[in-house]
């Protein structure tokens, strides 16, 4: 009984782990209207830490996918071969492990003293663990197409989960993070 619900806690709390929270960042001295044209800096996605078990031309392509789709709702088109770009994007996709103390205090379920003035309680007891779990980040970095200085950088962050185990999941998700990245760009 007690294991159930430590482990309903841990799940908890890991759950409050996963964020919608998107950091952006921008060079307010930019005038984003201008920029009407992008291109990928190459390589334009790359991956932290340059692992098989994550770099995948799969995702990549993905990515670049959903990033486009999103640059053409604002505004932005592709430039085309040989052209020069108004702004260059790179994206990061980075994986790291981290962990999380976690304590679980149970007990005191029994009713102890006289029918008069008794109180709740019982022996406590606590367990402290340590769960592991996998973090990654999509960066998406904007840098201007004459001096090459970053202008614009959103990302976000999400607990690593098996259950996008099937392509289809694994594109809207990603589709969605982009989405969710660049939706406040242009920066008003």
């Amino acid at each position: 009984m007690y294991r159930r619900i430590a482990v309903l806690c841990v799940a908890l709390l890991l759950g409050a782990c996963q964020t919608d929270r998107v950091n952006r960042d921008f060079d307010a001295q930019r005038d984003f209207g201008a920029y009407r044209s992008w291109a990928w800096k190459e390589p334009g996605l790359q991956y932290q830490p340059n692992d098989p078990r994550i770099k995948s031309d799969l995702t990549e392509q993905r990515i670049r996918q959903a990033v486009g789709e999103q640059l053409e709702q604002r505004g932005l088109r592709m430039a085309g071969p040989g052209v020069s770009a108004d702004v260059q994007l790179q994206a990061w996709l980075i994986v790291e492990n981290r962990q999380q103390t976690v304590t679980t205090n149970y007990g005191g379920g029994g009713y102890w003293g006289n029918p008069w003035g008794g109180y709740w309680g019982g022996p406590i007891g606590t367990e402290t663990r340590n769960v592991d779990y996998k973090v990654s980040t999509l960066q998406i970095d904007m840098l201007d197409g004459k001096d090459g200085k970053l202008v614009w950088r959103g990302s976000t962050e999400q607990m690593v989960s098996d259950s996008n185990a099937n392509p289809a999941a694994r594109e809207q998700v990603l589709r969605q993070t982009v989405q969710k990245i660049l939706q406040q760009y242009p920066p008003h």
